[in-house]
């Protein structure tokens, strides 16, 4: 079958950073017989090799959105482009890079969307763009960006919506999403970490399990691309220009949550209660971070304990997602225990 853009009740899509943990499951979801849009062709971008079953409606690029020409290519005959290509990085990265990927990337895109008349785009951010260390309780998309940022990838975010919003117009219909944490099957960035801990036999929590924040499913969040993608493409004048907080459930401490999961997949917390209080923890991390930046000259590596880490898991950080259910209807499509029992059963296989 050939997909093209004379069939405007299919339209093609590009997903960049496909290849990773959030954008896989977005392309998953856009194939799902249940989509609301029933897509043409599906077009990834990323530097990664693309693990995904390759089906005729699948093409896959490999490349870096820094290379301009081959982000022009990828857009080509395109029609909703999903963002989601990024740097996630605490400090194994040089400023330099994460802002050319994470903010020079996402100028290519825009550029690219220009070039091939493409009027929907879909630009995946992060609610660290807003992360201030200080605590923020039930905040709305109205909160201002700090005027300084605790890593390069927080600042890095912030300054990718301001140039998604800005590129906003009628030529151009951008919608920017903030997941807050987002898990899942495979999840590179929490549960790897925490079974990696819980395989050493010391298991440490961070804080006095008081402090909450936000989760979000990544099949869940992946939903929430599509829903903001049909509503571009059905012209819901409401979502253009505009940021949305993604969450699919109840606040609730980081550990707290993890664990249950962890201990799920049938790996052995222990101690079972032990919690290092945040000075404390913040007092190592300050140690771990100065012996890497000694270390810098021969090994660039981020380590465990890091003080944006103990002030991330530390301090209250809620919000809801009333405005995107309110503006494009979003509602999580998996539950909280759907989404639960699939992430731990899927820990449990690959224990």
């Amino acid at each position: 079958m050939t997909y093209s853009t004379s069939d405007k009740t299919r339209p093609n899509i590009l997903i960049t950073g496909g290849s990773g943990f959030l954008g896989s499951r977005i392309v998953e979801e856009f194939l799902d017989e249940n989509c609301p849009i029933k897509v043409g062709l599906v077009r990834v971008i990323d530097c990664n090799p693309f693990k995904g079953k390759f089906i005729d409606q699948i093409e896959f690029i490999q490349a870096d959105i820094r290379d301009f020409d081959a982000v022009v290519r990828a857009c080509k005959d395109i029609d909703i482009v999903i963002h989601s290509a990024a740097i996630i990085d605490w400090g194994t990265k040089s400023e330099e890079e994460v802002l050319a990927v994470n903010v020079g990337g996402t100028e290519n895109i825009i550029k690219a969307c220009h070039d091939n008349n493409i009027e929907n785009l879909v630009v995946t951010s992060s609610l660290d763009a807003v992360f201030t260390g200080k605590p923020l309780r039930n905040i709305d998309e109205s909160q201002p960006y700090p005027e300084s940022h605790h890593t390069v990838y927080c600042k890095s975010k912030k300054l990718t919506e301001i140039v998604s919003i800005k590129a906003n117009n009628e030529d151009l219909k951008v919608v920017v999403l903030r997941p807050s944490d987002i898990y899942g099957e495979n999840d590179p960035y929490h549960i790897d970490s925490l079974v990696d801990m819980a395989k050493t036999g010391f298991y440490v929590r961070l804080g006095n399990g008081r402090s909450k924040c936000q989760h979000v499913y990544v099949g869940n969040m992946a939903h929430a691309h599509i829903l903001a993608a049909d509503a571009l493409w059905k012209g819901n004048i409401k979502v253009n220009g505009q940021v949305y907080f993604i969450t699919d459930g109840e606040a609730s401490n980081f550990f707290k949550f993890f664990d249950q999961i962890v201990a799920g997949a049938g790996y052995k917390i222990f101690p079972k209660n032990l919690w290092l209080p945040k000075g404390v923890a913040y007092t190592i991390a300050t140690i771990s971070e100065g012996i890497a930046f000694l270390a810098r000259p021969f090994k660039r590596y981020n380590p465990k304990f890091s003080r944006f880490a103990v002030t991330y898991t530390c301090t209250d950080f809620t919000f809801t997602s009333d405005k995107a259910e309110e503006d494009f209807g979003f509602k999580a499509k998996y539950s909280l225990e759907e989404a639960i029992s699939k992430t731990t059963t899927w820990y449990k296989k690959k224990s």
